[in-house]
Formats: C-alpha cells, sequence, structure tokens
C-alpha cells in the first residue's frame, strides 16, 4: 500500500442487548491495531466501531428490565461498551450507534435509492425465526430440540425453539445478484478472507439466493420504512448499513466519497451477511463494494465458542486488570492465527506473558538502558566499526520490519508479530554472544561495547516503532527511556515503514532508567 491512501476499516457493530467478552475485545484489538499501522505509515485512516440497537431481542429485554428500548441501550452503552474500548485503548476514530439519527437518515435514504431501481418488493412470509440471532434460518441451521424442547424445532446456534412466524413484509431482490456476486468472487479472489471463509460464500451464493425479507410489521423498535412507516427495516439491513452512514452516507459534506469503500472485520459467524448480502445491497444502490471482507475464527474457552448462555463469557477487564492492555493486545493477536479459531487459557497467557513480554522483550530493554547507564553514563555511544555479527541485526531488523508490513497487509497480525518477534530473539542473542559486561572490563574494548551497545538501542528504537500499534502503552514508555522522544519527536509520529532503517537514534541522546515494562505478576 502506498502512503496517503485512504485506508478504512471497521469492527462489526456489537449487539449491546449484554456485557462484552473477550470475543469482542478480540475483534476490537485486531482492527485497532491495524488501523494503528495504517495511520502510522501516513495513509489517511478511519476506525470505525459502534453499537447495533434495534430489534426484537432489544425490545424484549428492555421489556424484561422495565424499561424503554433507549432507555436500556444508553445504559448498556454508557456502562459497557465505552468503558470497554477505554480499557483496550482502542483509537477509534469514530462510534456509530443505530438510534442516531445520522443513521437513521441515512437508512432511510440508501432503502428508499434501491425501492426507486425496483429491487424491493410487497411479500408474504412463513418461516423459523431465531430471537437470537435476529435471523429467519436457513434449513441448514435448524435441528430437532431434544429434553425440554423436544418436538420443537430450535435454532442449532442458540440451541433455542424457533418462532414460526407470518408477516406480509418488503422483499429485497437478492436472488438477482447470484452470478454478480460469484463473478466478483472471482474476478477479486481476496474479496473474502481467508480462503476458508471465501470457500464458504461461494458454495453458499452456487447454491441459489433467496429473496431477502427486509422489513418487520409485528413491532415498531427499529427505523421506519420511509415509503410505509406500519413497517420498520430489519435489523440485520439497518446494522448493515452503519458503515456507509457513519461516512455519511446520504447527507450533504460527508466523508463519504473520499473513505469508501473500506474493510470490514468480522466473527466468521456473520460472514454471510458481509459477504452476500452487504455487497448486493450496494450494487442494487450503485455503489462500491467493500475493499474486502475478513472472516476472523472463534474463541475458544474450554473448547467451546462463548456465550452467555453456556457462562463461557469472560470480561475483558478480568484479564487486562491482572495483564494490563498491552499484554491483552499482544497475546490476543499473537497467540491465535488470524482468521482461525483459538483457543483461550489463563495458564497459557500468563506462560506467554513471562516467557516473552518480561523475560523477553522487558528484559532486553531494562538491561539495554541499564548498561547504557552503567558504562557511558547514560549516553547512547557512537558505534565504530560494524562486524559481520552487527551487519546481521542491520539486515534482520530491516528485513522483519518488511515482512511485518507485508502480513499486515494481509491482516495477519498473528504474522506480523512474529516477524517482529525475530528482533526480540535476535537481540537477545546478540547480548549473550558479546557479553558487553566483559568488553566494559577491557578497556581496549571500549570501541567494540559501544558498537554492540548501540546495536540494541538503535534495535529497541526500531522495536518500539513497530509494536506501538500493538502495544501502545510500554512502546510509549520505552521510547522516553531510549531517549527518542526528545531527539525524534513523539512516537505515535514515526512512520511505521520506515521502522526498518537502521542508525536512526541519534548519537548522544541520553537515556533514563526503565521500571519494568512488564512486572512480574503474582499469581493469586
Amino acid at each position: 500500500m502506498t502512503s496517503g491512501q485512504s485506508f478504512y476499516i471497521t469492527t462489526p457493530i456489537y449487539y449491546p442487548s449484554d456485557v462484552p467478552h473477550i470475543g469482542h475485545g478480540y475483534t476490537t484489538v485486531a482492527v485497532d491495531t491495524l488501523a494503528r499501522w495504517h495511520r502510522q505509515s501516513g495513509d489517511d485512516t478511519w476506525m470505525l466501531t459502534g453499537t447495533d440497537e434495534h430489534g426484537q431481542k432489544m425490545l424484549r429485554a428492555a421489556a424484561a428490565n422495565g424499561v424503554t428500548p433507549q432507555e436500556y441501550v444508553d445504559k448498556l452503552v454508557s456502562e459497557a461498551w465505552f468503558p470497554l474500548l477505554e480499557k483496550l485503548d482502542a483509537a477509534n476514530d469514530d462510534f456509530i450507534r443505530t438510534t442516531q439519527p445520522r443513521h437513521e437518515e441515512g437508512v432511510k435514504a440508501f432503502i428508499q435509492a434501491i425501492y426507486d431501481r425496483g429491487y424491493i418488493y410487497a411479500g408474504e412470509y412463513e418461516a423459523l425465526y431465531c430471537v437470537g440471532c435476529e435471523e429467519f434460518k436457513p434449513e441448514s441451521e435448524i435441528v430437532d430440540g431434544t429434553g425440554e424442547f423436544e418436538g420443537l424445532k430450535v435454532c442449532a446456534i442458540h440451541s433455542k425453539p424457533l418462532e414460526l412466524l407470518h408477516e406480509k413484509n418488503y422483499f429485497f431482490k437478492l436472488s438477482e445478484f447470484g452470478d454478480k456476486l460469484l463473478e466478483l468472487y472471482r474476478e477479486r479472489p481476496d474479496f473474502v478472507q481467508p480462503e476458508s471463509a471465501r470457500n464458504e460464500v461461494v458454495a453458499f451464493v452456487q447454491q441459489g439466493l433467496k429473496d431477502l425479507s427486509i422489513s418487520r410489521s409485528a413491532f415498531d423498535w427499529g427505523i421506519p420504512v420511509p415509503w410505509d412507516e406500519s413497517h420498520v427495516i430489519y435489523v440485520w439491513v439497518d446494522a448493515l448499513l452503519n458503515y456507509a452512514t457513519a461516512l455519511g452516507y446520504g447527507t450533504e459534506g460527508g466523508d463519504f466519497e473520499r473513505r469508501w469503500p473500506g474493510y470490514h472485520v468480522v466473527g466468521k459467524d456473520i460472514l454471510r451477511f458481509h459477504a452476500v448480502i452487504w455487497p448486493a445491497m450496494l450494487m442494487a444502490a450503485g455503489l462500491e463494494v467493500p475493499k474486502g471482507v475478513f472472516a476472523h475464527g472463534w474463541l475458544l474457552v474450554g473448547g467451546e465458542k462463548m456465550s452467555k448462555s453456556k457462562a463461557t463469557g469472560i470480561a475483558p477487564a478480568t484479564l487486562v486488570d491482572t495483564f494490563g492492555s498491552d499484554a491483552y493486545r499482544f497475546y490476543f493477536l499473537s497467540a491465535i492465527a488470524f482468521g482461525q479459531d483459538g483457543s483461550f487459557s489463563w495458564e497459557d497467557m500468563s506462560a506467554r506473558y513471562q516467557a516473552e513480554l518480561a523475560n523477553g522483550f522487558g528484559n532486553l530493554a531494562s538491561r539495554t538502558i541499564a548498561m547504557t547507564e552503567k558504562y557511558f553514563d547514560g549516553s547512547v555511544p557512537a558505534p565504530a566499526a560494524y562486524t559481520e555479527a552487527d551487519l546481521a541485526i542491520q539486515k534482520l531488523v530491516a528485513d522483519a520490519a518488511a515482512n511485518a508490513d507485508a502480513a499486515i497487509e494481509r491482516f495477519r497480525t498473528d504474522q506480523a508479530i512474529a516477524e517482529i518477534w525475530t528482533i526480540v530473539d535476535a537481540l537477545n542473542g546478540y547480548i549473550t554472544d558479546n557479553a558487553p559486561w566483559a568488553l566494559a572490563k577491557d578497556e581496549t574494548q571500549r570501541d567494540r561495547l559501544a558498537t554492540v551497545l548501540y546495536t540494541c538501542l538503535d534495535g529497541l528504537r526500531a522495536l518500539a516503532v513497530l509494536l506501538s500499534p500493538v502495544m501502545p502503552k510500554s512502546t510509549a514508555t520505552l521510547w522516553q527511556a531510549l531517549g527518542a522522544e526528545a531527539a525524534l519527536g513523539a512516537l505515535e509520529d514515526q512512520n511505521v515503514r520506515d521502522a526498518g532503517a537502521w542508525g536512526v537514534l541519534p548519537v548522544g541522546a541520553t537515556v533514563s532508567k526503565l521500571a519494568p515494562l512488564f512486572p512480574r505478576i503474582e499469581e493469586a
């Protein structure tokens, strides 16, 4: 990607009917890290997240709590969802709520546009509906109930009975877009990633598409259909449109022209909505389809997908309060291949924290700075002639930076971190091999000592820049301790794509004492 290009990226908008769990946190930090990387590379970056607040499930939850739907969602968003972003150090540029006037206006304009273009018609519908999914279920996700639900049809995802609904609805002519969608997937093989997700979407569309019910008339918690206010727009259609309405679609002076299209990162369970229905709606409106849809896997706890009903949801705050937000971000982005399912365990997170963060990166930083203070009075020394070992480190730093950037282009945060971590491991090995503490005892080795420490210090400078999108807090602390803030300016102003250059940390910069970046965690 060339610096300066538009990079618009979104999380799904979350359904705030309950408190967030680490699965929501996982998606958020992944998108935030991708956005930070692009923003810090000079790209015209915009990160969007938000909440999806309409639908029958929300209406029922509010009624059960004895409040209006709007009061219910206002409380959830302010008490659970805004604090989550703060807790995870998310630097989102916008937060959209589907109850905001800007969204409602944009949705009405979009639906009216596809109606005027002949893609919406009135009809009747009878089908099994899952309130939990807010979806009329396809045959593949309807199973026979067991136990207390014996004799009933239940949702394969929620294991709850389905409701047979018969309504007069408006329909979107989704069936007309099958060939156009297959052509899109053929011409742009990376439109849906990873490949397993793409294959699933292609197979689904090849089976033939049915027209989609896009309104509900049985309740009124939603956005009214512009030409028939006895109907509200189906919650999923309303939700998908947030990606356009947040940029000002349908209004004067918005950023839609500048920023659209963008990339959507979603959980694989909502892939079809984003990779089939959404691009078809955009085609119907005469708009560009997204740049791409990336579906990540599920986070498993004890081998099962997290869910409220199975009590496997873990609040992100529990982990952040123990390990810190940087460790949370690092762990979920490096321990799981982005795009595949991954298992979370407290033991694994604790072990990685100790080995990779405390003993690996943290120890490298503290001992390099301590030796600079001890042997050179805290002043970054001037390197003398470089040996093959030093040049090997320089090449490795340049390669790691380039490879990490390429991995980010593929949305593989895990591979990017693995590339960057080759620098951590190489520098730790380099210190062992060159033994600066032994060099310091021999005055004739003074130049060699200066070269070894400069190599470690400039390597740390590169690491601070490369890891700042992943771990913004600890890298900012390290940047200060290296004297880089005073010498080179703010960390967030350093171009990540230039991080692999060598000799950037100025000789004579003053280092300062560094407390452990990742302190020991006392086991409870």
